[in-house]
């Protein structure tokens, strides 16, 4: 008499290897990236990397960092290493400006329905980055789980704007209104939407936020970003954590041990589910 167990796991089987086999192979050939898997591609005619975890993780979460891929790697390495993939797209420089935007929205789409990535990725804005974390998050509030700011630019008049106590970046300032389209400097400081100026709809989402700052930077000044973020994001409810690194300056980024910001992503991809 035939067992009716070996064709039951034969079944299961089949159904975990199509379950498996859904989503397409992210395209290219994989080379080495701090021990891990990665892919170079182009998607909506910008070079896109995603690195892969040797294992991912349940819901296949991902970080999606914003400008200067490698540098400083401790905390997406880490995570690498907690099954999260890693995304990067290159977007020219361009400040978070709506164009740059639109290949946030095409590349999420392609990640999430052709490669079954998480719904809500963790959002990286390192510096100037932190310009495209804010307005895309602010713009698709459900489809992220957490935003991490390191030393980021949070209001574009302060940086490359320099019109605070920072002394900003002219050539930087010329090409992000140019960027934006604004017609001259006067509409580029009239606009009400940088990242200071648009966070009720992460505040309503509950979507919290983490900033690694420097209270000595020169170039991106604390008391104009990450201050007014965390002012403005607790006023509506937010949640927001504050890892201060004292008498710091711009540089050097992130941390020499990720932990306090791994075990924050973790907490808040398990919580949403990503």
């Amino acid at each position: 008499m035939k067992s009716p167990i070996v064709p039951c796991v034969l079944s299961c089987l089949f159904l975990s290897m199509s379950s498996s086999s859904a989503f397409a192979d992210f395209p290219g050939p994989a080379k080495d990236y701090h021990g891990f898997a990665r892919h170079d591609f182009v998607v909506d005619g910008c070079k896109t990397t995603v690195v892969a975890p040797k294992e991912a993780a349940p819901g296949k979460p991902w970080l999606w960092r914003a400008e200067f891929f490698d540098h400083r790697p401790e905390i997406d390495v880490a995570l690498l290493g907690k099954g999260f993939h890693l995304v990067y797209i290159q977007v020219g420089n361009t400040f978070g400006c709506p164009d740059a935007m639109k290949h946030w929205d095409v590349l999420y789409a392609e990640l999430t329905g052709k490669h079954g990535l998480s719904k809500k990725p963790v959002l990286l804005g390192l510096s100037r980055g932190g310009l495209y974390v804010y307005n895309w998050g602010s713009a698709n509030p459900d489809k992220v789980s957490c935003i991490i700011g390191d030393n980021p630019v949070c209001d574009f008049k302060s940086w490359p704007g320099g019109k605070g106590k920072g002394k900003g970046s002219k050539g930087d300032w010329a090409k992000l209104i140019k960027d934006y389209h604004f017609k001259d400097e006067a509409e580029a400081l009239a606009y009400t939407k940088n990242p200071v100026d648009s966070l009720k709809p992460l505040a309503e989402a509950k979507v919290p936020l983490l900033h690694l700052a420097g209270d000595a930077d020169e170039v991106v000044p604390y008391e104009e970003n990450t201050v007014v973020i965390q002012r403005r994001y607790k006023e509506l409810g937010g949640s927001f954590t504050l890892i201060l690194k004292k008498g710091f300056k711009h540089h050097p980024h992130g941390l020499d041990d990720p932990t306090p910001v791994v075990k924050f992503v973790l907490e808040h991809t398990q919580r949403t589910g990503a």
